[in-house]
């Protein structure tokens, strides 16, 4: 998994809330395994039904087509649980996003795919969110060593990240390479546990 550290890029704001995973990556994004999943990132929203892109979309206009970050309304991710969501984010290029509050089963599955979900308050959403559309350069940089997001015009927020994801991101560790380095502390339970309960161990 790709290390999160300090990612500094194009911020899109989407200050919509209930923005759902359907609505992320449609149905028609899981047909085939040959799809790009970034392409069909937000389909129904950048496409007419002849394949042209709709241009006030903001993923379709510059410089926002070239976004690491989205800036959205409160309960993102919500809907069905479908991972390819967050897989769709990450193939269009996006690292972060940076929301109010996510859905429970959304915010896991980015965390375990290199997908830094930010909670910051509402007010702070939409104040960010104004000032990216206003901005020349609409920058954001997410600093997950120090917890801090920097935004246009002096805008910063802190913010919280479990500690165990926080170390798996900076260090670029999936849910597997995380179970790896624990592999002495399984293996003596396992030891320990075979001593004391020996009958749940079947000899083959």
């Amino acid at each position: 998994m790709e290390k999160f550290t300090v990612v500094t890029g194009i911020a899109a704001p989407m200050m919509m809330p209930n923005i759902n995973t359907d609505a992320i990556s449609p149905m028609a994004a899981g047909r085939s395994t040959a799809t790009d999943l970034g392409v069909m990132l937000f389909a129904n929203w950048r496409y007419r039904l002849d394949g042209s892109e709709i241009g006030d979309f903001v993923l379709n206009r510059e410089p926002f087509r070239r976004s690491k970050t989205i800036v959205a309304g409160e309960n993102f991710g919500c809907g069905s649980s479908r991972e390819r969501a967050v897989w769709a984010l990450m193939r269009f290029g996006i690292r972060c996003v940076i929301a109010p509050s996510f859905a429970d089963i959304f915010r896991e599955n980015a965390f375990q795919n290199g997908l830094l979900p930010v909670v910051v308050g509402t007010q702070e959403c939409a104040s960010l969110a104004a000032a990216l559309e206003c901005a020349q350069e609409p920058l954001v940089t997410v600093d997950l060593e120090r917890c801090v997001v920097q935004g246009p015009e002096g805008w910063t927020s802190s913010f919280v990240v479990p500690t165990e994801r926080r170390t798996a991101l900076l260090e670029g560790l999936d849910e597997i390479d995380v179970i790896l380095r624990m592999a002495k502390d399984i293996d003596a339970f396992q030891r320990r546990d075979r001593e004391q309960r020996p009958w749940i161990y079947l000899e083959r």
